[in-house]
């Protein structure tokens, strides 16, 4: 989404980022940014505050409600093995960009040293 006016912060990168903005989940300096553009874009404030009214109406019906302690758990771990995988990816990409580690060469020049 974009109105159309040039802003310092796109459009689509504050609604990207809205939620956080909603849930204190950004830096200070990020979510100044977002204020800026809110004063300056009125059709991302008005879906702001359409998020912000959701958020509260859910909170207001579903605020009462313990999340249970095992469901918690397991979507932590999920959220663990999620952020674990992406390190392990990470971290292959850039081996594999790097080449093979110190000392091992490649299969055909392994026995050659």
């Amino acid at each position: 989404m974009s109105c159309g006016d040039p802003h310092d912060t796109e459009c689509g990168e504050v609604l990207d980022h809205l939620y956080e903005f909603l849930d204190n989940e950004m830096a200070e300096g990020d979510c100044a940014k977002l204020r800026v553009h809110f004063e300056e874009c009125s059709p991302c404030l008005e879906k702001y505050g359409l998020e912000q009214a959701i958020k509260a109406l859910i909170k207001r019906s579903c605020g009462c409600d313990d999340t249970p302690a095992d469901l918690r758990t397991k979507v932590l771990a999920r959220i663990d093995s999620i952020r674990t995988g992406q390190r392990s990816a990470a971290a292959a990409a850039a081996q594999s960009a790097d080449g093979p580690p110190a000392g091992q060469g490649t299969p055909a020049t392994a026995g050659a040293e």
